[in-house]
């Protein structure tokens, strides 16, 4: 049976790997993430496809600019029936309230389910030397900026956050049991680790808090796909 707490990552090119993949999985798999890599080369026709065969979807495009701009982009991309939206946090308050203001609206005027809203707060890929780089005091750790702007997510009206599964208790304990916290960065044991700098375990995210798992590479270069699922899931009915 599927969890909706699992998302696998589509990073793909091309809509004849998608199928494949997702054909493969049937129903192992309820939720999808569609990023940069596979709306950038196929644009909306992942999306409807997925929505069509009874998928939910996760569009992680990562909206970052002027409040207006991200406002406006929310509402375009609110058409095409994605379940979860995202915006960066780093954007600021002002953005992220004007975008989830405005995307209610449009929800409301167009009589549709308003998409959740989530934000970014900082990269799983951005390890603590490369965050010394960015100019950061040594005092200030991933940690608590990760928090601060998860409870600025909140304040602003958003419905979660973005977040590794290091600062998924924190956050938790932050922001409170019905905020959502998706975690990219999740591996089993015994995967690779890529190119994430801070992860966990399926138990171990959802244990620290964690709402939604991402999971791409375990999933879609795994043997048998369709077995990886299930295993993962498995870990994860055990919290």
């Amino acid at each position: 049976m599927a969890d909706d707490r699992l998302i696998v990552a589509l990073d793909f090119h091309h809509m004849e790997e998608v199928r494949e993949l997702v054909n493969k999985l049937g129903d192992s798999v309820s939720a999808y993430k569609v990023g940069m890599e596979l709306y950038y080369s196929v644009g909306r026709e992942a999306v409807i496809w997925l929505k069509d065969e009874g998928k939910k979807v996760f569009l992680d495009l990562k909206l970052h600019d002027i409040p207006n701009t991200v406002a406006s982009g929310l509402c375009s991309l609110m058409d095409l029936g994605a379940d979860m939206l995202n915006v960066h946090a780093e954007g600021g308050y002002t953005m992220m309230k004007t975008a989830a203001e405005r995307l209610h609206k449009a929800a409301e005027e167009a009589n549709v389910p308003c998409p959740k809203l989530i934000a970014v707060t900082v990269l799983t890929s951005i390890s603590e030397e490369e965050w010394a780089d960015l100019g950061f005091a040594q005092d200030v750790k991933i940690k608590s900026i990760a928090v601060r702007l998860a409870k600025l997510a909140k304040k602003a009206g958003l419905d979660g956050v973005v977040a590794s599964p290091h600062e998924a208790a924190l956050i938790r304990e932050a922001c409170g049991k019905d905020f959502l916290i998706v975690t990219p960065g999740v591996r089993p044991a015994g995967s690779s680790v890529d190119d994430q700098s801070r992860i966990a375990t399926p138990a171990a995210a959802l244990k620290n808090g964690a709402t939604h798992l991402v999971v791409g590479r375990p999933v879609r270069s795994a043997e048998d796909p369709v077995q990886a699922a299930k295993n993962i899931i498995k870990e994860m009915e055990q919290v």
